[in-house]
């Protein structure tokens, strides 16, 4: 089999990136699309797109399957905003909606036909541990818990076709933006790594490596599953 065509979504930092490099690393051409460009050291062919806005991305995604027949689809794009439910606001609603779900279906529709042709693909929806619960993610864990729905479905109806439909969901992330809101040796950083059965907190690398798992010929047996990528943290919780 030739070079497999592999689409990330939000691929220009964080996650995203990581997945994209980790992918390009064991040969994989790739297809970035996100709002702004992937900085240097970028293997791939990048467009730039607000998934957020249901027509941008209809746009990007004709130009993208007009020029490539996408093997493996990495939904990563997505968008937090912590609110309670006091305070939830209708306009981060609708934003989450359209990038956590609305640009999934978008893009898991555009590939499909290559696939199908195929007989063949791989479609990994990143989720969330946020899923289960947590305090201040109403909205974005109620979008991350839809895209476990999104996924057991997808599975199904795909399986026949050769393509199968997996969910990450990753714990704590040490991310651009976690850092953030949690730089190291601070109270509360040191506090979550308490909580986290392995003691440390999660890489990107450790995101796309079970990305890459998922997306190879050797996870062709697994399907519609979502995988806690978590150091144990969900451990307890109800799994979903």
């Amino acid at each position: 089999m030739g070079q497999k065509v592999t689409l990330v979504t939000g691929a220009s930092k964080g996650i995203g990136r990581a997945i994209a490099d980790h992918l390009a690393d064991q040969g994989h051409h790739i297809v970035a699309i996100s709002r702004s460009a992937p900085g240097d050291g970028f293997r791939g062919d990048f467009f730039a797109a607000d998934l957020s806005d249901a027509k941008d991305t209809a746009d990007v995604l004709q130009r993208v399957t007009a020029q490539y027949a996408i093997d493996n689809l990495v939904n990563n794009a997505g968008l937090i905003k912590a609110q309670t439910l006091e305070n939830a606001s209708l306009e981060a609603f609708d934003q989450m909606i359209a990038l956590n779900l609305r640009s999934l279906l978008q893009c898991a529709q555009a590939v499909l036909p290559a696939m199908k042709q195929k007989k063949h693909g791989r479609i990994v929806n990143l989720g969330s541990r946020a899923a289960l619960g947590k305090e201040s993610r109403s909205i974005y864990g109620a979008t991350k818990a839809a895209v476990v729905g999104f996924t057991r479905t997808w599975a199904l109806e795909l399986a026949p076709h050769g393509i199968t439909v997996n969910c990450i969901a990753p714990g704590p992330i040490e991310t651009e933006l976690f850092r953030e809101g949690n730089p190291p040796g601070s109270p509360q950083a040191e506090k979550l790594i308490a909580s986290i059965p392995v003691g440390r907190i999660g890489q990107p690398r450790d995101v796309a490596a079970a990305c890459a798992y998922l997306v190879s010929d050797d996870a062709g047996f697994i399907t519609g599953q979502v995988l806690n990528l978590c150091g144990g943290l969900s451990v307890g919780l109800t799994p979903l």
